[in-house]
């Protein structure tokens, strides 16, 4: 999830809290358990400091050991001991079953979406991405919003509001879950054009009707979505197999890319100088562009001038390489 949602996880889970009479008697026990729950709720995603070094390292580890088994106990047990050290009177084991609860809501939620996490490590390095639940999901947002509206504004108890909320979104999870358990069992069979062999993959979208389809045929993707009940194609792209995009393959931000994405497709354009070799991630067509890339420029004998990983518009790209090529 973005990092807006998962801090409406940590106040929810911190209202959920208000069920543990230890903390909802003691004098200091909701300005603590909010405190814990929103840290340990955004605690796994502390690795986007990894910016600060690289977009490539930032891309190759995100979401990864940060996001796995292990990390479950070191970030509750980094958590609740700075909370501890803060409210010494509120018993530690009290405050560290709420972060527990919010590390393991945010890991198991970024799960439900298309990037998915490396949650097995070190068991195994695969991804897990179930595809069921958009980044930012309106629905998850605003019920939380509403939620802490109605806690703030006293209008009614925490202990109320919180448990339904929380049972209304395992509800919704589960929903979301059937629905595209039953997409991917039928949009195979309702698609004309369709082929033995071809794979379809369906990844959410902010609409609760709306789904996004990816074909792939060999080389070959075709990108749609599901609306209502009806497939519609909005493009084909046919991946390059160019020596250019061999030698791209040894760039660090190319490397980071094709880590984390199952669906890159190359494509490699010739200039006077040598070539521009642009990698995208069909996951994300946005406004008919694929705004999560790998660019590498190299000379004619494939030698690497500029490289980038990263999010950007096309027109942004386009300057950006404008002012690599000059």
């Amino acid at each position: 999830m973005d990092t807006g949602t998962h801090f409406m996880f940590g106040l929810g889970l911190g209202g959920l809290a208000m069920i543990d009479p230890v903390i909802a008697t003691h004098p200091q026990g909701p300005v603590a358990i909010v405190l814990a729950t929103v840290a340990g709720s955004n605690a796994p995603d502390w690795d986007m400091l990894l910016r600060f070094k690289s977009n490539a390292d930032y891309i190759k580890h995100h979401r990864g050991l940060s996001h796995s088994l292990p990390a479950i106990l070191i970030w509750t047990a980094l958590t609740t001991l700075v909370v501890s050290l803060l409210f010494r009177d509120i018993p530690w084991g009290h405050i560290g079953f709420w972060v527990f609860v919010s590390v393991v809501v945010h890991i198991f939620s970024d799960l439900f979406n298309s990037y998915g996490t490396q949650a097995y490590r070190p068991l195994s390095k695969t991804w897990v991405r179930w595809n069921i639940i958009h980044i930012f999901d309106p629905f998850i947002f605003t019920s939380h919003s509403l939620a802490i509206f109605l806690w703030a504004a006293g209008v009614a108890r925490p202990q109320v509001i919180f448990p339904l909320l929380y049972m209304m979104l395992a509800v919704y999870y589960g929903w979301r879950t059937l629905v595209h358990r039953k997409l991917t069992k039928n949009v195979p069979f309702s698609d004309p054009d369709g082929k033995p062999g071809d794979r379809y993959t369906i990844l959410p979208t902010l609409s609760l009707y709306r789904w996004n389809i990816v074909r792939q045929a060999g080389e070959t993707y075709k990108i749609g979505e599901w609306d209502h009940g009806t497939i519609r194609w909005h493009e084909s792209l046919t991946c390059e197999n160019h020596p250019a995009a061999d030698a791209s393959k040894a760039s660090p931000e190319v490397q980071a890319f094709l880590g984390v994405t199952p669906f890159p497709c190359v494509s490699v354009k010739r200039q006077t100088w040598g070539f521009e070799v642009h990698w995208v991630d069909i996951r994300y067509r946005y406004r008919r562009q694929y705004p999560f890339v790998a660019i590498v420029l190299m000379d004619l004998s494939y030698v690497p001038l500029q490289s980038y990983v990263g999010w950007l518009s096309d027109d942004r790209l386009e300057k950006r390489l404008r002012m690599n090529t000059y």
